[in-house]
């Protein structure tokens, strides 16, 4: 007799496989089978459910207003301000520079955040933007991720202190309001970094509602997910978007070799589309 409290066998995991392929284009593997049960065990508990296969059967009934907490479900999301640092310091001293030059005409620059989390990353491209590029610029990130539950929690910009340990005391005190009393241990971003972020759920295996020019995109640890092909598609949709000068980012995990031709590889998981 099984331990556990809802049967779970391969056809059903087969199905959960299917289901977020064909949606979300993530590819989970035999060793996410635990992570899938323990996770989607609770969404079926709370939903008064009493197997896998009557929970299958309701996502594919419900369409996207279920497969979001799905994915919800399944997806770890775990980062903080600043990280690979280099990444934002080439941003500030290479390309927004060129920018200022190559955009002088409009004075606007764009910065996607592809997978943007709990929203850390983002923020800390409001920082950089709000540091390097002069008044008067309309400079803004745009942020998305899948995961309505991280997009809300950007949204409201308020983050453990231990999120921090990627920031210089300086700007802890420029850009963060610290919490007291019962919001001791907490932190809040400013208004400021607020304004110049438009959050808002995408799933990069669907169009995307995007307008005008984007300049940058920030895609870090976010195609671990995916399998090659699902890879290349959306690196390749990503070369279409982007100008003549534009950038790409990628985690310290990910590469484009053998997948993407369209950039060339500037060092440290940076790229400059080609073509």
């Amino acid at each position: 007799m099984s331990e556990r409290e809802f049967d779970f066998d391969d056809k059903d995991f087969a199905r959960v496989k299917k289901m977020v392929y064909d949606f979300a284009g993530i590819d989970l593997n035999e060793s996410k089978k635990n992570l899938v049960y323990n996770r989607l065990a609770k969404r079926i508990r709370f939903l008064s459910m009493s197997s896998f296969g009557e929970y299958l059967d309701y996502v594919k009934a419900q369409g996207e207003s279920e497969f979001v907490h799905l994915i919800n479900a399944i997806t770890t999301n775990l980062t903080f301000f600043f990280r690979e640092i280099h990444h934002f310091e080439y941003l500030a001293q290479t390309i927004i520079p060129m920018l200022l030059k190559t955009n002088a005409a409009s004075k606007r620059i764009r910065i996607w955040s592809a997978g943007c989390s709990t929203g850390e990353e983002p923020y800390s491209l409001a920082i950089t933007l709000k540091e390097s590029v002069p008044a008067g610029w309309d400079a803004r990130v745009i942020a998305t991720d899948l995961d309505t539950n991280v997009v809300e929690t950007g949204m409201a910009g308020l983050y453990k202190v231990d999120r921090l340990k990627g920031v210089s005391e300086p700007r802890k005190k420029r850009w963060f309001l610290k919490g007291t009393g019962a919001n001791d241990g907490w932190v809040k971003v400013k208004s400021e970094l607020q304004e110049i972020i438009d959050f808002g759920q995408i799933n990069l295996m669907n169009d995307w509602p995007l307008k005008g020019q984007i300049d940058v995109i920030f895609c870090r640890n976010v195609v671990i997910y995916f399998d090659k092909e699902t890879q290349a598609r959306l690196f390749n949709r990503y070369a279409d978007l982007l100008p003549s000068h534009g950038h790409l980012f990628i985690g310290h995990s990910e590469s484009l070799y053998k997948v993407c031709d369209r950039f060339e590889l500037l060092g440290q998981t940076i790229y400059k589309k080609k073509f």
